[in-house]
């Protein structure tokens, strides 16, 4: 029986601490108690502008909580075995240091740090175990076992409806580990790179799908896709996090300085939808509509060019956290698990996209409606359940960076480079929307910053923004009337 001291990780799930005497003096009311306690800026701290780090807060907080249920304090991906019987841990900062952990600074006493003995034997840890709880860590990965269904029933000639409905069901979870592999990626770099590695993939689902759509042809389900993403991360997560939020505290703070940036940023990409339909020729065909779809998607790149500069660059200082990076598994592995899972991803998408016409026969949808209600679902299901989770324990800064950042990403990134692939590829892919979605976008943006307008939310503004894409809905379902 060999002896361990084993470090405190700390809960980086868990909730803020209520409201104190402080609040209530700053406010003048015990009514303020009741609310959640007030976001803090700080120079690491910018809001809601950047996806990236607030994807990577979630995700490390995750990795914490692995760490600390298997008890691996000294984890280290790149090592075969972490901790090997005899071995004890020490207290220097050294030790500390090559973990790459933080200890529970709450726990301090007397200024030295909290440990626990115990006397069970070592634990054996290694990267595959860090595989493993990557892929069982969320429950939705168990859609896995569709995607041999999903081939198959595209290679046996299935129905549409049935190949749409599995190859759906299949992409869901592959999503999912695209983003853990893409920050496990991340997580072996610097600030820098890891910014543009999740800036590239963050939302390389959507856009494969709009780019296998391109390929086919199918322009209306490009477009649909697209600003019906942005539609479901500015509503339906959103309001979503508002109102779980809202139910568990009766008002909630965010910093201010990233809501005004994202919303400007999308009232930009707003103004880029309206030109080739007030300056285009008349028709989809048109050469000026193409010409003026191809420069503003050239402007919103390099805007979003602009805006990455000013987050890894000029003002990295805003983003930076204190906390050092984790890592589950090698360099290598996170690598090859994000070749993987693209190439599934591509290979799935394709069977996607080409039974959608015989999926919308089939159940009697219009393709708009699939492109702009379901097919947003596959690439932001996990991220929506994240966004939610971390509202409810009061880190709304955090839900409003997977929110709004999503959409700020798929605005000036993907739908652009969709315009710049169709040129490349001679196909006449435009920015030239149906003018009641450009006009149901602008309103949507609108409505959002007012909601946002005095940096507080609560349940009845989640209520408002979901039934808002709820009346999106109903109106996309009818356009088939239209077609």
């Amino acid at each position: 029986m060999s002896h361990r001291v084993v470090f405190e990780l700390p809960d980086a799930d868990a909730p803020t601490p209520p409201a104190t005497m402080e609040g209530l003096n700053r406010y003048g009311s015990a009514r303020t108690m009741q609310s959640a306690p007030a976001a803090s800026s700080s120079a690491s701290d910018f809001g809601c502008i950047n996806k990236a780090s607030s994807w990577r807060k979630i995700r490390r907080g995750r990795k914490l909580s692995i760490l600390t249920r298997r008890r691996w304090s000294n984890y280290n991906p790149n090592s075969d075995r972490q901790m090997r019987e005899g071995s004890n841990f020490t207290t220097d900062s050294s030790a500390t240091e090559e973990t790459g952990l933080l200890l529970n600074k709450g726990s301090m006493e007397s200024g030295g740090e909290s440990i626990k003995e115990s006397t069970s034997e070592e634990e054996v840890a290694t990267p595959w175990e860090g595989l493993v709880e990557m892929f069982t860590e969320n429950k939705i990965n168990y859609l896995f076992v569709f995607i041999p269904f999903a081939v198959w029933s595209h290679k046996a000639g299935w129905s549409d409806g049935s190949i749409f409905i599995l190859n759906f069901l299949a992409m869901v979870p592959l999503a999912s580990m695209l983003g853990v592999f893409t920050e496990e990626l991340a997580a072996h770099t610097n600030d820098v790179i890891g910014g543009l590695i999740n800036a590239t993939f963050g939302n390389a689902v959507e856009l494969v799908v709009a780019i296998q759509a391109l390929l086919a042809g199918d322009f209306r389900v490009v477009q649909a896709s697209l600003i019906g993403s942005v539609f479901s991360n500015l509503l339906l997560v959103l309001g979503m996090c508002f109102l779980f939020g809202g139910m568990k505290f009766k008002e909630q703070e965010f910093i201010a300085q990233g809501v005004v940036a994202s919303i400007s940023l999308l009232g930009f990409s707003g103004v880029a939808l309206l030109l080739p339909e007030f300056f285009g020729g008349v028709g989809e065909d048109s050469e000026d509509t193409a010409t003026i779809s191809r420069l503003a998607a050239l402007l919103l790149i390099i805007m979003y060019g602009l805006l990455l500069w000013f987050q890894l660059k000029t003002h990295v200082h805003l983003f930076q956290g204190d906390d050092e990076e984790l890592a589950l598994i090698p360099f290598s592995w996170a690598l090859t698990g994000l070749v993987v899972i693209t190439a599934i991803v591509t290979i799935l998408s394709e069977f996607l996209v080409a039974s959608i016409d015989g999926f919308c026969e089939e159940f009697n949808l219009g393709r708009s409606f699939v492109g702009l209600i379901i097919l947003p679902v596959v690439g932001n299901a996990v991220e929506h359940i994240s966004a939610v989770s971390v509202a409810m324990k009061n880190k709304m800064d955090l839900a409003l960076g997977v929110a709004l950042g999503s959409s700020v990403q798929i605005a000036l990134f993907v739908l652009p480079v969709t315009v710049v692939v169709g040129w490349v590829t001679g196909r006449e892919m435009t920015m030239k929307f149906p003018q009641f979605e450009v006009a149901l976008y602008l309103m949507s943006v609108i409505i959002v910053s007012m909601c946002l307008s005095n940096a507080r939310s609560n349940w009845l503004e989640g209520s408002l923004l979901i039934s808002l894409y709820a009346l999106i809905a109903v109106g996309i379902y009818f356009e088939k009337d239209l077609e």
